[in-house]
């Protein structure tokens, strides 16, 4: 379980922890909740989130590219539940 679908995200929006690693603005634009941690602070701020270590959560950003790569360090540093939004908020936003 790496990815998830954007239709799968819609539908488990109230039950899923988000990690939102886009920038201040784009999150200002469209805030879908959650915990926001910036990706270029990710790795200084990896603390923030060890809560969710043994938790499922998924990490968004606007296209699903930074957040692809934030999921895969995520996942070097034990972090097994961490799923990637395939599409970002852009494809959530196309549903």
């Amino acid at each position: 379980m790496i990815d998830i679908s954007a239709e799968e995200f819609k539908n488990r929006l109230k039950e899923l922890q988000i990690v939102d690693i886009r920038t201040e603005a784009e999150v200002q634009d469209f805030d879908l909740g959650g915990l926001h941690l910036p990706f270029d602070e990710l790795l200084e701020k990896l603390d923030e989130v060890d809560f969710l270590k043994n938790k499922e959560f998924v990490i968004i950003c606007y296209t699903g590219l930074q957040s692809k790569v934030a999921a895969t360090i995520l996942r070097k540093r034990g972090f097994e539940g961490v799923r990637n939004l395939t599409g970002g908020i852009e494809a959530f936003l196309s549903i």
